[in-house]
């Protein structure tokens, strides 16, 4: 079912329309606002052609055909146009025309534009959710009304703002054709800010191009790359399979049918456990991952929640993508994230559950009560998640995530990065790049993906 978290509504609100949303704080995400809607009967309207002409004076917006189209239908109700401001509606009024008159409307108002764009959605002229939280919590939405209570969703428009403009900030400096990331809390599951970009203004979304509309954190699915070693170590320290006083050779690539296994960030020796994750090894991986076993391999991702579709508060929700035929190569080349392609929301979610003691939680966009960590799984023990956070911290102390040591914050993680699948094979020049951490290591509230 779907769990809702409602809190009372603002006040002075009309009587039709939809719940407000507010952020996990009580700050208002989206309302209604009273408008006036134009509409005409058009069997008194005294000359379609005249009045035609003086109402696109008025209201620029209107096309003179359209209007003349629809005053000769002889009909008791055309509508004309929706949602006037106050002033259009006063010099629709100052025509004196018969025949045309208003009604009250609800339009739906996002106050801070864009910035909660892909979580919140949209709705259509008559109030319908279209997409995002407003689509699939319609119905609740709907009957509900702006004077019952508000969904209170579990981000914090804080850290939603932040987030954000790091993105904005990455992709000019990058020059990146979009981007995403989110801010989950480590032991409950919430989503406390969700981003991606290219985004759009849930005013006005039909003005956006459609490819501004598409979630990449969350519909998107993609080989996130190296992140993937973390579930690697996790999965063969878990089943026995190594230890972390064991290693493997990666002095040498691996040369396996026409594929070649190499290192980016080459060791050319033998390298403990540790020193995969620290270095990202993808051949200490793949040798790793063959220990675990194709079986072992994909019962571990299947618990991780990595090989089904994940449920969240969206309709827009990918399917991971999964090999056809999981072989030794598969197995081989999962395990450092190619050949399988997940939503960053989705692998954030299977991160969490390795530093926070081992139980996954179902990621949430809806603020969850105290006390529902019992929703989660126990899907690695908590040796296995502690061993982790050594780990994870070693790889930003002296490994590939250096650049995330931040004073006064005990922060681990890993980065990611993958060429973009296309057409059958790869775009060595098109690149995937991400980090994901946690923080604080001793006891990870928070994880960030990016």
């Amino acid at each position: 079912g779907r769990s809702l978290a409602f809190v009372a509504a603002a006040p002075n609100k009309s009587a039709a329309g939809r719940a407000d949303i507010v952020d996990r704080n009580g700050v208002l995400l989206a309302t209604n606002l009273l408008t006036a809607s134009l509409y005409a009967d058009a069997r008194v309207v005294p000359d379609g052609a005249e009045t035609a002409r003086r109402l696109v004076k008025v209201l620029p917006g209107l096309k003179p055909a359209t209007v003349r189209e629809r005053l000769a239908t002889g009909r008791a109700f055309v509508w004309l146009k929706r949602n006037l401001t106050p002033l259009q509606q006063r010099a629709v009024n100052d025509l004196g025309i018969p025949g045309l008159h208003f009604r009250d409307e609800q339009r739906r108002l996002y106050p801070h534009g864009a910035l909660e764009s892909h979580v919140l959605g949209f709705t259509d002229v008559d109030g319908k959710g279209i997409s995002g939280i407003e689509k699939y919590f319609d119905t609740d939405m709907r009957e509900r009304g702006p004077q019952g209570q508000a969904l209170q969703l579990a981000l914090d428009a804080r850290v939603q703002h932040v987030l954000r403009d790091e993105l904005v900030a990455a992709m000019v400096r990058f020059r990146a054709a979009g981007a995403a990331g989110l801010v989950m809390d480590a032991d409950t599951g919430e989503i406390l800010a969700l981003t991606s970009l290219p985004d759009f203004d849930p005013n006005h979304p039909t003005a956006a191009p459609v490819l501004s509309r598409f979630n990449r954190a969350t519909k998107g699915v993609y080989e996130l790359g190296s992140v993937f070693k973390v579930l690697t170590v996790a999965m063969a320290l878990d089943s026995g399979a190594t230890k972390l006083r064991g290693g493997y050779d990666a002095t040498k690539p691996i040369r396996v049918a026409r594929f070649t296994i190499r290192d980016s960030h080459a060791k050319k020796r033998w390298l403990s456990v540790p020193e995969i994750l620290i270095y990202s090894s993808n051949i200490g991986a793949a040798k790793m991952a063959l220990d675990v076993g194709r079986d072992g391999q994909r019962k571990y991702l299947d618990r991780f929640g990595l090989l089904g579709r994940p449920t969240l508060e969206l309709p827009e929700v990918g399917t991971p993508i999964i090999p056809a035929n999981w072989g030794d190569i598969s197995t081989m080349t999962a395990s450092y994230g190619h050949g399988l392609a997940v939503s960053p929301v989705q692998f954030a979610s299977a991160f969490a559950a390795m530093v926070n003691g081992g139980v996954l939680m179902p990621a949430t966009l809806v603020k969850r009560k105290p006390g529902r960590r019992t929703l989660g799984v126990q899907v690695i023990s908590t040796r296995t998640s502690d061993q982790l956070r050594r780990l994870l911290r070693a790889v930003v102390e002296k490994g590939t995530g250096r650049q995330a040591r931040a004073p006064g914050y005990l922060i681990g993680g890993k980065t990611g990065t993958a060429e973009k699948a296309s057409g059958g094979g790869y775009r060595s020049t098109a690149l995937i790049s991400s980090f994901i951490a946690a923080f604080p290591m001793t006891a990870p509230k928070y994880i960030v993906y990016l």
